[in-house]
């Protein structure tokens, strides 16, 4: 995997969000969704917002290191979800130029922040190593990671971690598309 520097990171992490409303510019403009491309669509991102939420709702942050649930699996599964929402949206815009957008942005963006925040995570908690030397970073194992702790779904982390505005811009983006669509 590259290594951005810290420098780089610290850089993209404080412009994640601010970039975001520029993509969504760039989305409004170069869409061209059809009922075709929104049938396919729509399950990717659907997929990828359901393990959003379980990821979000399994995991304390800062709190406990969240081995179960999505975790014993994958190590960022929160931003699997991610791209499997940006990858349905894609598909249901029709648009080559936003795929290349949307993985430019998780490249040079979203690694450098998972970076970041594994650095994080090994201050936080010694046992991270161990468990990062077993979990694959985004692309998830076969059998889940034997934890100690289980991390089951729980609503109240699932509306601490905020993960509902992933839901109601999801929401707002395919609306977006249906809309253009029949414009």
């Amino acid at each position: 995997m590259v290594v951005f520097p810290k420098g780089y990171a610290d850089v993209v992490a404080k412009l994640r969000v601010p970039s975001g409303f520029l993509i969504v510019l760039v989305f409004a403009v170069f869409s061209h969704p059809t009922p075709h491309s929104l049938a396919w669509g729509l399950p990717i991102s659907l997929l990828g917002l359901g393990l959003r939420a379980w990821a979000a709702g399994s995991l304390a942050k800062n709190r406990q290191l969240a081995t179960g649930g999505p975790y014993a699996y994958a190590r960022n599964p929160l931003y699997l979800g991610t791209l499997l929402v940006a990858a349905g949206l894609v598909v249901a815009s029709r648009s080559i130029g936003l795929g290349i957008l949307f993985g430019a942005v998780f490249l040079f963006v979203y690694l450098p922040v998972i970076q970041l925040e594994e650095q994080h995570l090994r201050r936080l908690f010694p046992e991270y190593a161990a468990y990062a030397d077993q979990v694959p970073a985004l692309f998830p194992r076969l059998t889940p990671f034997p934890q100690k702790n289980s991390n089951p779904f729980r609503v109240s982390l699932y509306l601490i971690n905020k993960e509902y505005q992933a839901g109601v811009g999801f929401i707002t983006g395919m609306l977006f598309l249906a809309w253009k669509m029949l414009g």
